[in-house]
């Protein structure tokens, strides 16, 4: 017969084990056994994690690369709309300024009645300078009337169609100008060129003309009304033998950057003709 344990001494027995193993565990003696039982768990349970983070990134990263591409498509037209916003303030602002400047002109010469224009053409020919502005005949333009800016002069009407009108700047080799230099108060003619340069001509050989003297309109000639401000003497051309000096002059308006003028609606241009002698009646 086999001999059994009673279950008192069985239960002892038990209680001492699991005595003895708690004792081990709080003394730091099975830790060691304990890692090394638990470390192939744990390379398994990391190995397992990597391959389904990989595994989650390659399915989900062509969605998250499709999202990217559609935040970064608004952001790119957002950016566009502000940029086109500043632009348009800028554009707002500079014609603020100038329209300004052009109130400022015309309150400094009461005497005249003005219209603004707007340059909606330019001249694309070398030989020849002028702008196309757009307003016409059936806004009372007529050829002749002179054109300012928020400077000074800029040059006068040639042409006039209903709603359009063509302006020949004083750049033009056609133009020309009787002024008055400053302080000296000598009398001169400007005159345009091909270059689109001004200069002088016809400056009395005694007038004393230094580069920084201002150029006025004279009102000489009927074709400009007087004491518009043109330009500035640059440089001085004399010599002994020559009847007149000459001179280069920097106007005082920037043609390349024309964009709002004034003209001056109640300025009535003399065409002055040769006097040709009437012949005498018997």
């Amino acid at each position: 017969m086999k001999r059994r344990f009673p279950g008192s001494l069985r239960n002892i027995i038990i209680s001492l084990l699991i005595i003895g193993t708690l004792a081990l565990a709080l003394g730091g003696y099975i830790e060691p056994l304990t890692r090394l039982a638990l470390a192939p768990i744990v390379a398994a349970q990391t190995w397992t994690s990597k391959q389904y983070q990989g595994f989650k990134e390659f399915v989900t990263a062509p969605r998250d690369v499709t999202v990217i591409r559609q935040q970064n498509a608004k952001l790119n037209a957002e950016n566009a709309r502000l940029q086109a916003q500043i632009v348009e303030i800028q554009q707002q602002l500079t014609e603020y300024e100038i329209l300004s400047a052009l109130l400022d002109f015309a309150r400094a010469h009461p005497t005249h009645q003005y219209l603004g224009a707007t340059v909606i053409g330019r001249d694309p020919s070398p030989f020849l300078h002028y702008v196309i502005i757009n307003r016409g005949s059936d806004d009372g333009l007529r050829k002749g009337m002179p054109v300012v800016t928020q400077k000074g002069l800029a040059g006068r009407i040639a042409q006039v169609t209903a709603r359009g009108a063509r302006v020949e700047l004083i750049t033009d080799p056609s133009i020309i100008v009787n002024v008055r230099i400053q302080p000296s108060r000598s009398e001169a003619i400007l005159t345009g060129s091909i270059t689109g340069d001004i200069v002088l001509e016809q400056i009395p050989q005694d007038a004393d003309v230094v580069p920084g003297n201002l150029i006025l309109t004279s009102g000489l000639g009927g074709n400009y009304p007087p004491n518009i401000i043109v330009g500035q003497v640059t440089s001085v051309k004399s010599q002994d033998f020559a009847l007149f000096q000459g001179a280069s002059v920097q106007p005082v308006t920037d043609f390349s950057k024309l964009e709002i003028v004034l003209v001056i609606t109640n300025f009535n241009p003399v065409e002055v003709a040769p006097l040709i002698p009437i012949p005498e009646t018997p």
